[in-house]
């Protein structure tokens, strides 16, 4: 018979300890998102993969918020954020910082997420975009590559927080294990 844990039994960081503890190589751009709950969805996922920091970019909302709060549970405390009025001077930051920087978008040339090949101690930022629109090409023409999720359905897309989850998920199994 198999127990379900208590909260307590989990082994959770307090936040001072997760702002202290390494963090992943990854930055996650949020490029133009729309829906409050997807950027406290996405500051969860984040939480999870213990990403180095979020970046939010154009309209995309900020904490402190009751509608990012109600979906992050917290983590838009624990996980490090920036705002920058235009996504493109964020990518020019990242590119500073020594990251690489690829959109998470179906783009001619785009490589399957499964067959992109991460280089382990090299760091990654990943844009995810508008739920409508996606990344703008304007911040494609400045990436380092794109990569696209396989979908086999009628849909072309997935909502961006499962976009996020998928994507960091694959690139910490490649680059961290």
């Amino acid at each position: 018979m198999r127990r379900k844990l208590k909260n307590e039994e989990l082994g959770r960081k307090t936040i001072d300890e997760f702002k202290s503890s390494e963090k992943a190589p990854f930055i996650v751009v949020l490029d133009n998102v729309r829906s409050m709950n997807n950027i406290g969805s996405v500051f969860r996922t984040c939480d999870a993969f213990c990403v180095s920091s979020i970046y939010l970019c154009g309209f995309t909302a900020r904490p402190p918020h009751k509608e990012i709060h109600k979906t992050a549970l917290g983590a838009e405390d624990s996980v490090d954020w920036k705002y920058f009025e235009s996504t493109s001077d964020a990518v020019e930051q990242i590119k500073e910082l020594g990251y690489t920087v690829i959109a998470v978008e179906q783009t001619e040339g785009s490589y399957l997420l499964s067959e992109f090949i991460f280089k382990a101690n090299k760091p990654y930022a990943f844009i995810f975009g508008n739920e409508i629109k996606g990344v703008s090409q304007e911040v494609i023409d400045n990436c380092d590559a794109c990569i696209e999720i396989p979908q086999f359905g009628t849909k072309h897309s997935f909502n961006i927080v499962v976009s996020a989850g998928i994507v960091l998920w694959e690139a910490t199994q490649k680059i961290l294990n």
